[in-house]
């Protein structure tokens, strides 16, 4: 069997993902409350030129905008009807935005946004079959993989990772969201999972990339660390996308603080961790990716001087 494209580029080298969307979304003209995954039907402009800006600053992974376009999820904006189509552009428009050049699109599937029976009160079988139904049209829409995203729980994680692979996913991705512990310099998910328990889950499940995104106090040197314990439990390739800093709310908008420079100063210790692909999560800009591209730069040009 042919490996996946992107499996065989991740063996060869490393690769630059993308940055935070709904920031992007929002300095694009999205209200606050507004939903921006139907945004690839209404407005697939303005995405577009939110991703090309991305590719035109290095990326070669592209997710999609679909964070949030499980039926669950836009159902609470009146939108369920428009599931398929919505996750289908958002497909289209990554891949429009490489312009013809070789890129890699990523179909997110973000978390439902609730708690399953019976820790809450929605039915195991409803996200189940809300997560197959969006995995199917991100295929559909011809992504080269799947990334499922800022996850907490492993029992979510694993009815999207299963329905990834049933869906035919060429790639599954399984990026969990750490929070740094108030006790103890540790980090653990939401609902307690350590990066360990994370790994060891998500190889035995099928995944085929092991990631990490979002979170609360998790910095660069500390994302470095939880890729070096990936690492330790499984030889998965790894992708790590941190947040630019905490987010903080001035005048009622939430500011991400860290800078282009400040987080390219920790992109180093990723790849010296394990990570194979890097981007940034919430807060991180188009600057902040052409950062990341110079130091990969740099880093391939003394590798090879």
């Amino acid at each position: 069997m042919t490996m996946p494209r992107l499996l065989a580029a991740v063996a060869e080298r490393l690769l630059l993902g993308d940055g935070g969307m709904g920031t992007q979304l929002q300095l694009a003209g999205l209200e606050i409350g507004g939903c921006g995954d139907a945004w690839n039907l209404d407005h697939p402009d303005r995405v577009l030129a939110i991703q090309r800006r991305y590719v035109e600053a290095g990326s070669q992974c592209l997710i999609t905008n679909t964070f949030g376009s499980s039926r669950v999820m836009l159902e609470r904006y009146g939108e369920g009807d428009r599931v398929p189509a919505i996750n289908e552009a958002g497909a289209r428009v990554a891949r429009e935005a490489f312009g013809g050049s070789a890129g890699f699109v990523l179909g997110d599937i973000g978390p439902f946004g609730g708690l399953m029976e019976p820790y809450g009160e929605v039915p195991r079988r409803v996200v189940e079959a809300a997560f197959r139904e969006q995995a199917r049209a991100l295929v559909a829409g011809g992504v080269d993989g799947i990334i499922i995203e800022t996850q907490t729980s492993l029992d979510e994680l694993e009815l999207a990772v299963a329905a990834a692979r049933e869906a035919g996913a060429p790639v599954v991705i399984g990026s969990l969201a750490f929070d740094r512990m108030l006790d103890e310099p540790d980090v653990r998910t939401m609902m307690g999972v350590s990066p360990e328990q994370a790994a060891e889950f998500l190889a035995d499940r099928g995944a085929d990339v092991l990631g990490l995104n979002c979170g609360t106090g998790v910095d660069m040197v500390m994302a470095a660390q939880v890729v070096e314990r990936y690492r330790a439990v499984s030889g998965l390739p790894i992708m790590a996308q941190p947040n630019a800093g905490n987010p903080e709310l001035i005048d009622f908008e939430v500011v991400y603080r860290e800078t282009p420079d400040q987080m390219a100063a920790g992109v180093p210790g990723l790849i010296a961790g394990g990570a194979r692909i890097v981007g940034g999560c919430c807060g991180s800009t188009p600057e902040h990716i052409r950062a990341f591209r110079a130091v990969l730069d740099r880093l391939d040009k003394e590798a090879n001087a």
